[in-house]
């Protein structure tokens, strides 16, 4: 993500126009809207300055990459080299599955506020989804507490048990 996208989804995520966030950071707005559609680049004093002002901090956050954690059914099953954390709004929102992860139960919506509805989720999503999917709607915190519980391939929990064995020590990114 670039940096005028990172300023432009503080800003809108503030629900501030150009003019208020450029007010409340000392800027000015054509110049704040030169670094949204990248014409400038902020220093990263500057954007963290603007980031701020919109009520927001800037992070380092570990990069999720996938790998190949075995095969099954023909499949390959995409394991991150860490588990992802989601927004809580996100993590604990009412979804429906798209149709390559939910075929047989189309239009269904789950409320992962439902302990059961959310493991039925991340069985689905372990089982069905690639790396877009997980980072959709797995939470590893929330993974690691339900592992137990789910009901998993063999081959899909043998792929997955060493990286939530590894995070159930608090590493979850």
């Amino acid at each position: 993500m670039s940096s005028g996208n990172i300023l432009e989804e503080a800003r809108e995520a503030a629900g501030l126009s150009r003019a208020a966030l450029a007010l409340r950071a000392g800027t000015s707005r054509p110049t704040l809207s030169a670094y949204e559609h990248e014409r400038k680049s902020p220093t990263l004093a500057t954007a963290a300055r603007i980031v701020a002002a919109a009520g927001f901090d800037l992070a380092i956050t570990p990069r999720i990459e996938f790998r190949e954690g075995a095969t099954d059914r023909g499949r390959s099953i995409q394991v991150p080299n860490v588990l992802p954390r989601l927004p809580i709004d996100q993590a604990l929102a009412t979804v429906e599955l798209p149709l390559h992860l939910n075929w047989s139960d189309r239009g269904r919506r789950y409320d992962l506020r439902d302990r059961r509805q959310r493991a039925r989720v991340y069985e689905i999503v372990l089982r069905e989804g690639g790396p877009q999917d997980v980072l959709a709607y797995i939470d590893g915190a929330l993974l690691v507490d339900l592992w137990e519980d789910l009901v998993l391939p063999t081959t899909v929990r043998a792929a997955w048990q060493p990286m939530v064995a590894g995070q159930s020590a608090g590493q979850v990114a």
